[in-house]
């Protein structure tokens, strides 16, 4: 007897429907999967084997083959299990038929027990757009694939149990829709424990209320990573739709199975990573660093001591807001909308221009490792601040400075008027305005365009790096809630970039 059962591929983060076909038929007992399968998927008729025998169920002694259609999409992972055990259960004559529209995913134990799967929530959303109505998936991971409205997600514990269900022995109930509340990722640092720093902890104001890339320099023990880490709080609760995109990104990067992510990452890569590691790819290619900081802050400590090769990959990504992986058999596309947080010392020893301390770094060694970091690179930075040594007496001033909190109310404040301002476009901040949307929502007057001109020319900079200028002073603009760029905001804008000036 054929049995046809459907399921869910998933190649980097697309998702594709697979017929599971099931045949028995006479001849010496074998048992055999084709369609393209990898040794993960292969290795499945083991478990499966196990699977029905250890729930008192039962595999004929037939010649059996299990089909994977379509046949040239390659097949990856264990998340197959469930529905070659349900084909088998149907084409043995153990269960008549099955419910309309139902898709299987799960992995399988040796007792018959399922494990949790990766790409529960974009199984579920993609079985929605095919117009399936019910998912049995393993209980482990329903709770992920329950926020999607419009199927029914039945948790499934056991294969035995989902057998009764099949038979009508028992009902088992749709798992509860979730329902999300975003939540704002807990920093490890309070601004209130950063003392002095006054600019950089106004640029990083900035920066999370734009979405600015940012650049900290100086020396070490100045407060660059802690900067860093008190971002992450100031930056706004994600939407319902960005927490959709980064659990998808985490579930199928293997990453969380069942949890829903409410919060932004932070994602925080040794400077030992690879340029795989940091853009996404392997043999099966899943999304990297830059994807799994998608929404969130990519956090580079110590930036001159990545190797060059590897920050250069992040050009492209840091333009568009997404990496494309192109290999043999496929191109894959990953998105990557990330703050992009660095540190970095001004030299190797890390003491170049401090009063208090000698550097002892050669011209060609602070040469060397300044060239680490190329200039279309520090291009695509928005903000470039030096964070001085604090001075000591600033350690025990009696004055508090604002916490987190404060800061963060201020962002907000400053991300609803840009939610206002792109109501009708795709962006959603400052920092991914094109030049169309610069030119409409960064309009000078006379004084300003003289003064931007005029800095244009002295500081010899690029397009690109007058575009980023009168994005930061649009969102400078917009922490004080002034419709119009003044000279004031203009001019704060340009302190952040790298004063190349024309001789």
């Amino acid at each position: 007897m054929l049995a046809k059962v459907h399921t869910i591929s998933h190649v980097g983060l697309q998702a594709q429907l697979v017929e599971v076909e099931a045949d028995m038929y006479n001849g010496l007992p074998a048992f055999i999967i084709v369609g393209l399968a990898n040794k993960a998927v292969d290795e499945a008729k083991e478990r499966v084997r196990s699977a029905l025998k250890n729930s008192r169920l039962h595999l004929p002694p037939r010649r059996i083959t299990l089909n994977l259609a379509p046949a040239d999409l390659p097949k990856t992972g264990s998340s197959y299990d469930l529905a070659m055990a349900t084909s088998l259960l149907l084409a043995s004559g153990q269960i008549e038929k099955l419910p309309q529209k139902a898709l299987f995913y799960g992995e399988l134990s040796l007792d018959g027990s399922t494990r949790a799967v990766t790409g529960a929530l974009a199984t579920a959303q993609t079985a929605v757009e095919l117009g399936f109505t019910q998912l049995f998936i393993s209980a482990d991971s329903a709770r992920q694939a329950a926020i999607i409205e419009g199927i029914e997600v039945i948790p499934i514990k056991n294969l035995f149990e989902l057998y009764q269900h099949l038979l009508g022995e028992i009902t088992l109930a749709p798992l509860k829709k979730t329902i999300l509340r975003a939540n704002t990722k807990t920093a490890s640092v309070d601004m209130a424990e950063i003392y002095g720093q006054h600019q950089a902890r106004r640029a990083i104001e900035i920066a999370a209320a734009g979405n600015h890339n940012i650049l900290l320099s100086g020396p070490p023990g100045s407060g660059k990573t802690m900067l860093a880490k008190a971002l992450i709080g100031l930056l706004p609760e994600p939407s319902y739709s960005e927490m959709l995109e980064i659990t998808r990104i985490h579930s199928l990067a293997g990453l969380n199975s069942s949890e829903v992510i409410t919060s932004r990452p932070l994602r925080n890569p040794h400077h030992t990573a690879s340029d795989i590691a940091l853009i996404g790819g392997g043999t099966h290619p899943k999304p990297g660093e830059i994807s799994l900081a998608h929404r969130g802050v990519l956090f580079l400590d110590e930036l001159p001591e990545f190797p060059r090769h590897v920050l250069e990959v992040m050009r492209q990504p840091l333009e568009d807001g997404t990496i494309t992986v192109s290999r043999a058999s496929a191109t894959y596309q990953f998105p990557a909308q990330f703050l992009l947080v660095a540190a970095q010392n001004p030299c190797p020893c890390g003491y170049d221009g401090d009063s208090s301390n000698t550097c002892n770094c050669s011209p060609s060694q602070i040469n060397r490792y300044r060239t680490k970091i190329s200039g279309p690179l520090l291009d695509r930075i928005d903000i470039i601040v030096e964070v001085a040594k604090t001075e000591r007496k600033a350690l025990f001033e009696t004055t508090a400075e604002e916490n987190t909190k404060t800061v963060a109310e201020r962002v907000r404040a400053a991300r609803n008027i840009q939610n206002n301002r792109f109501a009708d476009v795709c962006c959603t901040c400052n920092h991914e305005m094109d030049n169309k949307q610069v030119k409409e929502f960064c309009q000078l007057s006379e004084e300003v365009e003289e003064l931007a001109s005029q800095a244009y020319t002295h500081f010899n900079m690029s397009a690109r790096s007058y575009m980023r200028v009168l994005k930061v002073a649009r969102t400078i603009a917009d922490l004080e809630s002034s419709q119009n760029i003044t000279k004031d905001h203009l001019t704060e804008a340009l302190q952040y970039r790298p004063q190349v000036v024309q001789r």
